[in-house]
C-alpha cells in the first residue's frame, strides 16, 4: 500500500495541472494561444471559453476587439495523453 500511493500522489498532482501557451506572437498583430485539459474527462467548451476569454482580454487591453482568424480542437479518443485541447489564432483589430 505505501509503494501504490508514492506512485500515485505525483501523478494525481501532475494530472491536476492544465498546460497553457500562454500568448505567442505569429506574425504582426497575429498571435496564438492553445490550452490542454489536464485529464481525458476535461470538458473541451470549457478549454475554448477559457482560451476565447484570455485572448479577448489581451486584445481590450490594447484598446482593440478580438478577431479569431483559425481554431483547432484534439479529436477523440482521449486517451494516453491525447487530452482535450484548444488553439486559436488570432488577431486584435
Amino acid at each position: 500500500m505505501k509503494y501504490v500511493a508514492t506512485l500515485v500522489c505525483p501523478l494525481l498532482f501532475l494530472a491536476g495541472c492544465a498546460a497553457q501557451t500562454g500568448i505567442v506572437r505569429t506574425g504582426q498583430d497575429s498571435y496564438l494561444l492553445s490550452k490542454r485539459g489536464a485529464t481525458g474527462w476535461s470538458p473541451i467548451e470549457s478549454l475554448r471559453v477559457d482560451v476565447l476569454q484570455e485572448a479577448g482580454q489581451y486584445c481590450v487591453s490594447q484598446g482593440k476587439s478580438l478577431n479569431v482568424t483559425d481554431e483547432t480542437r484534439s479529436k477523440p479518443p482521449y486517451l494516453l495523453g491525447n487530452f482535450p485541447r484548444v488553439s486559436i489564432q488570432f488577431k486584435c483589430k
